[in-house]
């Protein structure tokens, strides 16, 4: 089917041009078409790659494993990273193809609105939004709580330099919002290699104990552990399933990269390789880890319930005070505070463009799109940022701790559903190539193993939505707080729906007649594809960023 013959194609814009480095001029931009948005292309590719490889990873991997090894097990634990990793590989093919192909301003809510349903968009808007403004709290909340390790301070002034230092970033240029993500990333990297060998050296009887481990606590207590009693293979499974929230949580964030997409002065090169490098941090970050925590820690270790909160829960530290290492818990907390300020940096930056992207399609009144002569999205920065002092709620009597466990669930809910709908955004993308004769090898990138990917990433998402506050249903566990902290996030994201497609009558898009063009990359705005210079040297650059 030809390009001209697509009701749609009257309203794509015209070409805009770009230079290597900098954004297009605002008054150039055709604001609204397309998803476009007032911001400028500033993120380059070793930007977007750090933040592709580290983006959200924060106290759910270091801290919250513990928790999930307790109720699972080695083995329990080990299974649930692997099979969230696969449903979060298989949405991040999917969304990547898209954001390749249509880098829009906030990305998933647009993708929404087009490829399903108007009402579907301004939903996912708010769940999404909602999902990483309340977690600023959660991550701030878990930043004092670490720095409790140290000191006596009170949290509200760690909870209060943390704000302010979240929010002065996100006011300036997306350029240096990009290096400090650089920075924080080369930090938890580098962190996280130090606990590998670290482990490594302490299971084969490296430290100053001088203790082999092995694969000891595989055998005793075993590969499963009984979860609250429960004897046998049901007790078994239930502890992996309550493992399920912790896994998911590590997880949430991984997605954000995509709406990279439209700060980038590469998308079609950088955002592909991001989506190819989720392997590799899914199975080094997580699946590795997962393995390592198994090999070191006893399950049984009471520490790892501790709710602390801070390194004292982590399951590496713990197994590196038990082997005699008094200097490293220290660095290690230290790193972790770092994660978490750093991952709650980045979620006031996906809070705002959620919001932005809500203008693009007239859901939010246009003063939220507005944008500083750098094009960052101030208005929407601070209405997302506001959601950041619900940190506060910390200081209540519950403590620190409970308030970011109750912040966590909210959050991961909102986080799985929006894996879920992204899934059935491509389905919906996938349907309309068919439809329309459009194949896919005119796509700047194709992901694999399409459409089936897609249908594993909404399916998965899906169950694991479901299942994850299962405990509050078993016998003598019934609580109402849990039960709505497990759960709330379905409603928020149905009633919304339901209000906007009563108040204006929307309806769901048809394959036939979805817009396939409106919001690509024009001619002037593709950057030219560099080969890398040949040597090894240059390869492994080229490779690398």
């Amino acid at each position: 089917m030809e390009k001209s013959t697509l009701a749609s194609d009257a309203i794509r814009p015209d070409p805009v041009k770009v230079d290597e480095y900098d954004a297009t001029p605002k008054e150039e931009l055709q604001l609204n078409v397309g998803g476009r948005g007032g911001t400028q292309r500033r993120l380059r590719n070793y930007q977007v790659t750090m933040i592709g490889f580290c983006s959200g990873i924060g106290t759910g991997l270091f801290i919250g494993t513990g928790a999930a090894y307790a109720k699972a097990g080695p083995a329990g634990l080990l299974l649930a990273y692997i099979i969230v990793g696969m449903v979060l590989w298989c949405v991040m093919q999917s969304i990547a193809e898209l954001a390749t192909l249509l880098p829009t301003a906030g990305s998933f809510p647009h993708w929404a609105t087009r490829f399903i349903d108007p009402s579907v968009g301004f939903s996912l808007a708010i769940s999404y939004g909602y999902c990483y403004t309340i977690a600023i709290a959660s991550e701030v909340s878990a930043a004092a709580v670490i720095v409790s390790y140290w000191t006596d301070i009170t949290p509200a002034v760690v909870i209060t330099v943390g704000l302010v230092l979240i929010l002065a970033i996100n006011l300036m240029s997306v350029r240096f919002y990009g290096e400090t993500e650089v920075v924080g990333g080369a930090v938890k990297v580098l962190c996280f290699m130090g606990l590998v060998i670290v482990s490594i050296v302490i299971t084969a009887g490296g430290g100053p104990n001088h203790e082999s481990i092995g694969f000891r606590f595989w055998n005793d207590p075993g590969a499963w552990t009984n979860y609250n009693g429960i004897t046998g293979s049901t007790g078994h499974f239930l502890g992996f399933l309550a493992s399920f929230v912790n896994a998911s949580f590590s997880f949430i964030g991984v997605e954000t990269v995509v709406i990279t997409a439209a700060e980038s002065v590469d998308p079609h090169r950088a955002i592909p390789k991001a989506a190819r490098r989720v392997t590799y941090r899914i199975a080094f970050f997580y699946v590795l880890g997962a393995l390592l925590i198994g090999i070191i820690v006893d399950p049984r270790n009471k520490a790892l319930v501790s709710g602390s909160g801070n390194a004292n829960s982590s399951p590496f530290v713990i197994a590196i005070k038990e082997a005699g290492i008094s200097a490293l818990p220290s660095i290690v907390n230290a790193c972790i505070l770092v994660s978490a300020w750093s991952a709650g940096n980045s979620y006031c930056w996906v809070g705002s463009r959620m919001i932005l992207a809500m203008t693009t399609d007239h859901q939010l009144p246009q003063i939220f799109g507005r944008v500083t002569k750098n094009g960052v999205p101030y208005v929407a920065v601070i209405a997302a940022w506001l959601f950041g002092p619900l940190a506060y709620l910390s200081l209540g009597s519950g403590g620190p701790a409970q308030a970011f466990t109750w912040l966590l669930n909210l959050s991961t809910v909102a986080g799985l559903i929006a894996w879920a709908t992204l899934s059935f955004c491509y389905i919906r993308f996938h349907a309309a190539l068919k439809a329309q004769g459009v194949s896919r090898d005119s796509l700047p990138w194709k992901g694999p193993l399409q459409p089936y990917a897609a249908w594993v990433g909404f399916i998965g998402s899906t169950i694991i939505t479901l299942v994850c506050g299962f405990p509050v249903f078993l016998k003598g566990n019934w609580n109402a707080s849990d039960f709505i902290a497990s759960y709330i996030g379905i409603p928020i994201f149905i009633v919304p729906i339901i209000v906007w497609k009563l108040w204006h009558r929307t309806k769901f898009q048809r394959a036939a007649t979805i817009d396939l063009w409106s919001g690509r990359l024009q001619d002037g705005e593709i950057m030219p594809h560099r080969n890398p210079r040949n040597t090894l040297w240059g390869r492994f650059v080229d490779w690398l960023v």
